[in-house]
């Protein structure tokens, strides 16, 4: 019996492509349910900076993920500008259904084919694709951008950080590198819940950096 899995995701990042990519491992064990949310509103709710906001790591991020889809022999293009305002994609998303097929499609889009994720001209041949003739009041229509925060609001709460995120059963499995992690969390349920597994959820702290947004 398949399992029922949230996967939040931003098409931003392209870890999660990279994921995405993966579900043909997957769609005989869960049944996957993407969910928008904004990785903006993530890291501001968790005062954090993404990648892309630390240049060594901006860089390196391309780097690695361009390896890593040649590694795995899938398409890799990064878009023409990096970070850039997913708002619109990811409303367009919600719009469309918000299925595994949407999900795909939108990220094939910015990081399998390299296209604009922002420019609204860009994006008008995916919506049409996806069946969403009038791309300018399906993005704007007010029911769409609150679900969009909602989902977001919903990730948050549940303890999510970063994207691509699992979240099932309570359990979160955090980015592209954790998928055989949990897969063997899915053959053993239990896995976490004995051994170092368990000493580690309460491992104190011995010291503390002080907090500073630059």
């Amino acid at each position: 019996m398949k399992r029922k899995a949230f996967w939040y995701f931003d098409v931003v990042s392209p870890y999660t492509y990279l994921q995405a990519r993966r579900f043909g491992e997957l769609e005989d064990r869960l049944d996957i349910k993407p969910v928008p949310v904004l990785f903006a509103g993530l890291l501001a709710a968790w005062g954090q900076l993404g990648p892309a906001e630390i240049p060594a790591k901006r860089v390196q991020t391309y780097r690695y993920a361009h390896w890593l889809a040649n590694q795995r022999g899938v398409p890799f293009r990064a878009p023409p500008r990096h970070p850039f305002n997913p708002l619109a994609i990811l409303r367009l998303a919600i719009v469309a259904g918000s299925t595994v097929d949407v999900a795909c499609s939108v990220l094939d889009h910015v990081w399998g084919r390299g296209e604009d994720g922002q420019d609204f001209e860009a994006l008008k041949p995916l919506a049409t694709s996806l069946g969403v003739d009038d791309l300018a009041a399906a993005v704007n229509d007010p029911a769409v951008k609150e679900q969009l925060r909602q989902n977001t609001d919903d990730a948050v709460a549940a303890g999510v950080y970063g994207v691509p995120t699992f979240h099932i059963d309570e359990v979160l499995f955090w980015g592209d590198d954790l998928t055989g992690m949990m897969l063997n969390w899915l053959d053993d349920p239990e896995m976490l819940d004995k051994g170092e597994y368990k000493r580690l959820e309460t491992l104190p702290t011995a010291s503390a950096r002080k907090q500073s947004h630059v």
